[in-house]
C-alpha cells in the first residue's frame, strides 16, 4: 500500500502528548484497515457481534479516538470516494492477495498452526460497505468530523493540511507527501504493542512525524522530482521499472532531474507517466467540509455499540466518560480564558 520511502526519509519520533492541541485529518480507510488487521482473537478471527457482524473496526475507532482526544488531539476522518481507473490493477491485485491469505488462514487454522493462522488472517482483512457505513455512524455519534473525499481520501486529507484547516495529514503511507501534505503523522491509529507477523515477538510502535520540507531538503529534490522518483519505483497507479528501488531512483533523479531524461538515458519508459504525475499534482479535492468537533452523543453511542453490536456497556460508558471529561476541561479552560480577556 503506497510507496515505501522509509529507508530514505527523515522521521521524528513523537508522543501523543507532543501533538496536544493539533488537528489531524486521518485517511479513514487506512485507519480502519489497521483496526481490522490487528484487533483479532488468537486464531485470527475478528471481533464480531451476536449477529456475526465484524466489530473490530468499531472497537478501534472508539478506544483509539478516546486516547487521541484525551491527549488533546482533534481527529477528522476522510473517506475515499471513487478511485482513479489507474488504480484498478492495484485494487484487483490486493483482492487476490487477500483471497489467497484467507484460504491459507483457514488451512493453517485447520492444522492447529495458530501463529501462521493469525499472520494470514491479518493479510486477509478487507473493508466492506457495511464496515464503512458503521464506521461513519460511530464517528458521527462520537462528535468526530467525517469528510467525504471526491477521490482519494489521502489526497483530500493532504489538501486540508495544505490549506491549514488541519495541522497534519495522517496515514501509514508516504503517498501523503506526494499529494503535498506539509506534515504527515504515521502510526497515529496504530501506536502500541504489536505482534510481529509470523513471529512470536512484539514491538512497540510509536507515532512518527514526517515533514515534507525536511524530506525534500534531505533528498535534494523538489516535490515534482519526488513524485517522478516514486513513479520509477512504482505507485498505486503504476508498476515501476524492474530493478529500480528507492535508492537507485533517488540517484537517477539527482543525476537527470526529470523522468523524461531518465527514460531517454535508459531507453525505456512508463506508459501514461504524465497522467500519473498529474494524479499527484492535480488530484480531485473539495473545499466544502465541516470540521466541527463536538461532545459525543452519549445515548446514541451507547445504543449503537451496546444494543446493536453487543459491546460491554460498562466499558463503553467508561470510554465516553473520558471523552466528556476532556470536553469539560476544554470548556473550563476556554471559559477561564474568556474571563481573562474581559480584563
Amino acid at each position: 500500500m503506497g510507496v515505501n520511502l522509509g529507508d530514505l526519509v527523515p522521521v521524528d519520533a513523537v508522543s501523543l502528548q507532543d501533538l496536544n492541541g493539533r488537528t489531524v485529518a486521518i485517511d479513514a480507510y487506512n485507519a480502519i484497515y489497521q483496526f481490522l488487521s490487528v484487533i483479532r482473537q488468537p486464531d485470527g478471527t475478528p471481533l464480531k457481534d451476536g449477529r456475526g457482524r465484524i466489530t473490530s473496526h468499531l472497537s478501534g475507532l472508539l478506544y483509539r479516538n478516546v486516547n487521541l482526544i484525551e491527549a488533546g488531539i482533534l481527529p477528522a476522518y476522510v473517506f475515499d470516494g471513487i478511485p482513479s481507473e489507474r488504480k484498478s490493477e492495484t485494487i484487483a491485485e490486493r483482492g487476490e492477495r487477500r483471497a489467497r491469505a484467507e484460504r491459507e488462514w483457514t488451512e493453517a487454522a485447520d492444522k492447529g498452526d495458530m501463529r501462521t493462522a493469525f499472520s494470514k488472517a491479518i493479510q486477509s482483512s478487507r473493508i466492506t460497505n457495511e464496515i464503512v457505513e458503521s464506521s461513519r455512524i460511530l464517528l458521527t455519534y462520537l462528535g468526530i468530523p467525517v469528510v467525504q473525499a471526491p477521490g482519494e481520501g489521502e489526497a483530500q486529507a493532504a489538501y486540508m493540511a495544505i490549506k491549514g484547516d488541519v495541522w497534519a495529514a495522517s496515514s501509514q503511507d508516504f503517498d501523503s507527501l506526494l499529494f503535498g501534505a506539509p506534515r504527515l503523522v504515521r502510526n497515529l491509529t496504530l501506536a502500541g504493542r504489536r505482534k510481529m507477523p509470523g513471529r512470536n515477538a512484539y514491538r512497540i510502535i510509536s507515532p512518527e512525524l514526517v515533514s515534507l520540507k525536511n524530506v525534500l531538503d534531505h533528498l535534494g529534490l523538489t516535490r515534482e522530482q519526488l513524485i517522478d522518483m516514486c513513479i520509477l519505483i512504482g505507485t498505486d497507479y503504476n508498476k515501476g521499472i524492474s530493478g529500480i528501488g528507492p535508492k537507485k531512483a533517488h540517484g537517477l533523479l539527482l543525476k537527470h532531474g526529470r523522468l523524461e531524461a531518465v527514460f531517454e538515458q535508459r531507453g525505456e519508459a512508463i506508459d501514461g507517466y504524465q497522467e500519473i504525475r498529474g494524479l499527484f499534482l492535480r488530484y480531485e479535492k473539495k473545499d466544502e467540509y465541516d470540521l466541527d468537533w463536538k461532545p459525543a452523543q452519549r445515548e446514541k453511542s451507547i445504543a449503537f455499540l451496546c444494543e446493536e453490536h453487543d459491546f460491554s456497556r460498562e466499558r463503553v460508558e467508561t470510554a465516553l466518560d473520558k471523552m466528556e471529561a476532556k470536553w469539560m476541561e476544554r470548556d473550563d479552560r476556554q471559559g477561564a480564558q474568556s474571563s481573562l480577556d474581559m480584563f
